[in-house]
């Protein structure tokens, strides 16, 4: 067989090769999304803390929206962006004024975050779980 032949063939079938990729009716090609269908992980949130002596500090904050409600849930997948500015926002200002040496207060961030989410998805039914707050 000629290179010119088999680099034809091989590109014809690289598509079929690829990882993920699933023959119609296949149930494998789907990832399960972590925490079931009406659960939205929202990636990692951090803010900058003054710690002692001038250091700076990290304040981390893992959450995600469960959302039984398919519209809002499709709606709340779409405004993804503008959820995660607002937490980044919620958050960046919240650690900024953490007293250096002081725990997080957790009811408080849930609350902010919270009130960010039902005012961005113009109403209530997204509910904010929190994860792991570490400050360090």
């Amino acid at each position: 067989m000629r290179r010119r032949d088999l680099i034809a063939v091989l590109a014809l079938l690289a598509p079929f090769s690829a990882p993920g990729f699933a023959m119609a009716g296949d149930d494998k090609g789907k990832k399960k999304k972590s925490g079931g269908e009406d659960y939205l992980p929202i990636d990692a949130i951090t803010g900058t803390t003054n710690k002692a002596g001038g250091r700076r500090g990290v304040l981390s904050v893992d959450c995600g929206l469960e959302i039984p409600d398919a519209k809002l849930r499709d709606y709340a997948d779409k405004s993804m962006p503008r959820l995660r500015a607002a937490y980044v926002q919620t958050i960046q200002v919240y650690a900024a004024g953490m007293p250096s040496g002081s725990e997080p207060n957790i009811d408080f961030i849930a609350q902010a975050l919270q009130r960010q989410t039902d005012l961005i998805l113009k109403r209530p039914g997204a509910k904010l779980l929190l994860g792991a707050v570490v400050a360090n």
